[in-house]
């Protein structure tokens, strides 16, 4: 029969170290949640933006068809001046809503 024993007395220094690592990586780990949590939102976002860009397509195609299924030149030309306002302000709502590019974090 054998019987062993190790015993380890661990100082106060090494105690604090391991203590200041494991609240280094809880700190990451918080911040990193914090960062899924953005991102998340912004795949949300974007989301939803490219559904409302496919509707607003699929309303154009609609209305396009109706105007030449009209034949009257004015309903083109109305149509045309409508397409040219909606750009104008679909570029300015794109510009005014894309953020500036942030470098990453460390």
């Amino acid at each position: 029969m054998h019987l062993k024993i190790d015993l380890s007395i661990v100082s106060s220094e090494a105690l604090a170290a391991v203590n200041a690592a494991l609240q280094t990586i809880l700190g990451r780990l918080d911040t990193m949640s914090t960062q899924l949590d953005n991102l998340t939102a912004q795949v949300a976002a974007t989301k939803t933006i490219e559904e409302s860009a496919i509707a607003l397509l699929v309303g154009l195609k609609t209305a396009l068809d109706e105007a030449i299924a009209s034949g009257d030149p004015a309903q083109l030309q109305a149509l045309s001046d409508s397409l040219a306002t909606e750009n104008a302000a679909l570029a300015a709502a794109i510009t005014a809503n894309t953020p500036a590019p942030t470098p990453p974090t460390p």
